[in-house]
């Protein structure tokens, strides 16, 4: 039981690092670079400040404890459906094996954290 609640919250941590901090830090510390890699796949610049919004949210939905599971559920779905739809814009805009890969390891960390959820 130790060793799935340890699985289960360092996968969390990366993904709330990833989906919410380094997005809302990117848009306090250098707003300028906020729009850089929506624009890069041809995204209008009001798509990476909604992104950011709904990835804290998602965030927030998973970590916080007192969350309704229906919520944390769909928490989990939204989450993969950026990962999934960032690896689907990149293999059709610059077809670059390192972006494309990114968001499928970071859907594999999400899932080992669903996985994990679900056992502790």
């Amino acid at each position: 039981m130790k060793r799935d609640k340890i699985i289960f919250w360092t996968s969390t941590i990366i993904i709330a690092l990833w989906e919410a901090v380094m997005p809302m830090s990117t848009w306090i510390f250098a707003p300028e670079y906020m729009t850089f890699g929506t624009q890069a796949l041809g995204y209008p610049d009001y798509f990476a400040y909604a992104l950011a919004v709904a990835k804290v949210l998602g965030v927030i939905a998973i970590i916080n404890p007192k969350t309704p599971d229906k919520v944390r559920e769909w928490a989990y779905a939204g989450l993969s459906f950026t990962l999934v739809f960032a690896f689907i814009s990149h293999a059709c805009v610059d077809q670059n094996g390192g972006y494309m890969l990114m968001p499928l390891a970071f859907l594999a960390i999400l899932a080992l954290s669903y996985f994990y959820k679900n056992k502790i």
